[in-house]
């Protein structure tokens, strides 16, 4: 899963963030466009994503075009085309993105040119697909059928335009009421590595952090034989937003990072120690050394800039903290 990887001497800090793609113009496949990581470090794993729900407050096409934004603020089209922009402007930047129904509408608004930068983008990992739906689909009342037909649309719909480079590799579930078993079962045979969840009962999240059970492995079927029916399943810390003070989006109200020191709104040290701390905490509910922070919401990044500008600041200044040189 595309991501900007930070890393620390276990169990303490100080951080190192390695910002490691394949090269810009090269041609890499599947997790060989992975940032490389540190076994004995604390790897910290900045996902920027946006949540764009196919339907739920206004339709379609009001998502899409940012239409009756006083119901609620939304416009899919300019997420893509802000994020597209942000990407260009800076190859160590990633983004996942979902929702199929909103981007073959938007791809299929592109001129030539912009299709084959998206295509380069795809190729090189900047911009990959997780999940891969037509929508994020409920579990609780939906028939199988219609969770394969769905599922068939958007994948096919990414394998015709991007062949292989676009092929998820994680089903990312983030804001279903509830789970089913039969779900993580089918996502396995259609053969995803991994699966993500983010909305769970706050009191079943508890005794997973507690007892380090916020990863397992899912045997979704006792009839098929294993590993058949079987997925890596993860729970995201914040559900699947930014951790607290740490959103930057223009629909947040958290303070950018300031890194002038004459400036009297300097607050990089007190945000870096912050940083540093909430990672460490965080890492400690799960058994391996790797964490994920989900660096974005509903509908956000319709300026893609604000997020990224930001991000480029704390990667840097957490960088700063350390005497290892950055590997590239």
């Amino acid at each position: 899963m595309s991501s900007r990887v930070l890393c620390a001497p276990l169990p303490s800090v100080p951080f190192l963030f390695l910002l490691l793609l394949a090269a810009p113009g090269a041609r890499a496949a599947g997790y060989e466009t992975c940032p490389r990581v540190q076994p004995n470090m604390l790897n910290v794993h900045l996902v920027a994503h946006t949540h764009d729900d196919v339907g739920w407050l206004k339709t379609v096409d009001q998502y899409f075009y940012g239409v009756k934004n006083t119901i609620q603020h939304a416009g899919v089209q300019y997420i893509l085309d802000s994020v597209i922009s942000a990407l260009l402007a800076e190859p160590t930047r990633r983004f996942i993105y979902v929702e199929i129904a909103f981007f073959s509408r938007w791809w299929n608004q592109q001129t030539n040119a912009t299709q084959e930068i998206v295509r380069k983008l795809v190729r090189q990992g900047r911009l990959e697909f997780v999940n891969g739906g037509w929508v994020m689909n409920d579990e609780a009342t939906t028939h199988y059928g219609a969770i394969v037909d769905q599922m068939t649309l958007g994948l096919r719909f990414l394998e015709d335009t991007f062949g292989t480079d676009g092929r998820p590799r994680v089903a990312w579930h983030i804001d279903p009421f509830g789970h089913s078993r039969e779900q993580a079962s089918l996502f396995a045979q259609m053969g995803f590595d991994g699966f993500f969840l983010g909305r769970i009962d706050y009191q079943d999240k508890q005794l997973r952090e507690d007892s380090l059970e916020m990863e397992q492995v899912w045997r979704g079927s006792t009839s098929l034989e294993p590993p058949t029916a079987d997925l890596f399943t993860g729970i995201l810390p914040n559900m699947y937003s930014p951790p607290q003070n740490l959103c930057w989006d223009m629909l947040c109200r958290d303070n950018p990072v300031v890194e002038d020191p004459r400036s009297p709104e300097y607050n990089v040290k007190t945000l870096v120690t912050y940083f540093l701390k909430l990672a460490t905490n965080q890492g400690q509910h799960y058994r391996t050394n790797h964490t994920v922070m989900t660096m974005g919401s509903d509908f956000q990044y319709e300026n893609a800039n604000l997020w990224f500008k930001n991000l480029d600041k704390l990667i840097r200044q957490v960088n700063a903290q350390v005497s290892v040189p950055t590997l590239w």
